[in-house]
């Protein structure tokens, strides 16, 4: 539900497209569960009742407002990872990823909302981001890291306490994306994602580790997967390209090209030696990389869109540093340092921009040039002229 919001404030924060709240969406229609029912697969219906776009999105929050015995969200038949569908079936089990996740919509939507006169309803948003912040440092911390999850009982998931997955990839990146974690304790939990989810040996970012593999504690079909194969202890790379996104976010310039440089598919099938590892299609994003014993360094489910769309937003908005403001692109580069600059060849309706972005280290102040013209800042104003400018920004680091 929650991608929902997530979508809608990021495509306004970028086009200024309000309009769009406005639009007329219809409902799915499906039964209740039944008792002791956990899940339903079937062709849902499209009911006759119709919400704005901006109402979905309300009920969608509203509808995520629900909490465990730590304030944290409950993750019921599972949340971003579905294979933890025994986690929190009872009714009971919280996620911390989901509160960071919602924290971040939470803030996100409050401007929505505020921008489309819906003061009540920022004003609820933000002061539950606010609370579920302090539960998520009362109760998230595990003293090097963030926890992944509470089961139904009680008992921590992604915590030193456990022999597996102590660790968990997302907790750690998201309280980096969301801005909702203490700053030290987000430096900290990304170098523990660095020392014990980044086999450099195999070149990838593991998910979780160590992998499922006892009848110790059960979080549900990933425990289906052999270790080291997809969300159990391999690469999902939607998760890797987050851990990108959360180092560029911290400014660790080195750490991302290193990083990158390893996850990125043409790296594992550069050479014929590389190919007889990976044995995938070494020009597209696969879901997952094995690091099970008997296929280390496998690829393994290809052409995978959804990792594509993540990369190409790390590449463009963290690597790059663009970001699309409704009408304006502001910069915040994290290339490595040594690169004199780069050119981007940048396409707004029917204008074209030549840009040329520079890494200042010299203590000056970010400015642009743009025909001719000079400013001050790392934001410039888009014109949908027909005309092609030459531009140079100049970005403090």
């Amino acid at each position: 539900l929650l991608w929902l919001p997530f979508a809608v404030s990021r495509y306004i924060a970028a086009t200024g497209d309000r309009a769009i709240l406005d639009s007329n969406i219809g409902y799915l229609e499906s039964r209740m569960l039944h008792p002791h029912e956990e899940t339903l697969y079937d062709l849902h219906a499209t009911s006759n009742l119709k919400g704005t776009l901006y109402e979905h999105c309300v009920k969608a929050i509203r509808h995520s407002l629900r909490f465990g015995k730590h304030g944290l969200p409950l993750i019921g038949g599972g949340d971003w990872n579905d294979g933890m569908d025994r986690v929190g079936d009872k009714g009971q089990g919280e996620s911390i990823w989901l509160a960071f996740f919602l924290y971040d919509i939470l803030i996100s939507f409050s401007e929505t909302a505020a921008g489309y006169g819906d003061d009540d309803f920022a004003a609820a948003c933000r002061e539950a981001a606010t609370t579920l912040q302090g539960h998520i440092e009362t109760s998230g911390w595990d003293g090097q890291w963030y926890i992944r999850a509470y089961f139904d009982n009680g008992t921590p998931l992604g915590s030193r306490e456990n022999d597996e997955c102590r660790i968990d990839a997302i907790a750690q990146s998201w309280a980096v994306l969301s801005g909702a974690a203490d700053a030290k304790r987000a430096e900290m939990a990304m170098e523990s994602l660095d020392k014990y989810l980044v086999n450099r040996e195999l070149k990838i970012i593991q998910l979780l580790h160590p992998a499922f593999d006892s009848e110790g504690v059960n979080p549900g079909y990933i425990k289906g997967y052999v270790p080291g194969v997809r969300e159990n202890g391999g690469q999902y790379s939607h998760a890797a390209i987050w851990a990108l996104m959360a180092f560029a976010t911290l400014g660790k310039r080195e750490k991302v090209w290193e990083l990158f440089s390893m996850v990125q598919p043409i790296g594992h099938g550069d050479t014929a030696a590389k190919m007889e590892t990976y044995k995938a299609e070494p020009y597209v994003m696969a879901a997952d990389v094995y690091a099970n014993e008997s296929h280390k360094g496998r690829g393994g489910w290809t052409w995978y869109t959804g990792s594509s769309g993540w990369m190409y937003q790390f590449i463009t908005g963290s690597l790059l540093g663009l970001q699309l403001q409704d009408g304006s692109l502001s910069f915040k580069p994290c290339f490595p340092q040594e690169w004199p600059s780069i050119t981007i060849s940048y396409r707004f309706r029917t204008a074209v921009f030549i840009l040329v972005v520079f890494q200042i280290m010299d203590g000056k102040e970010s400015h642009w040039i743009m025909d001719g013209k000079v400013g001050k800042g790392h934001v410039i104003k888009l014109a949908d002229d027909g005309q092609t400018h030459q531009v140079e920004i100049h970005v403090a680091g």
